[in-house]
């Protein structure tokens, strides 16, 4: 067996409609993890009281 250290590649940041991913630097350990941006698909618009009658 090949004694090459232990990396993971690199992977591209991803991108959907809502959520993009990217990956994060590994940690002293190795462990690599990836973060999560989710993007507002709601709008939030000022509440009006309604006209009285």
């Amino acid at each position: 067996m090949s004694e090459a250290p232990k990396t993971r590649p690199k992977v591209p940041e991803g991108h959907a409609r809502f959520v993009r991913t990217r990956q994060k630097e590994p940690t002293e350990t190795g462990y690599v993890g990836y973060e999560t941006i989710w993007e507002s698909f709601q709008k939030e618009v000022p509440y009006t009281t309604p006209k009285k009658p």
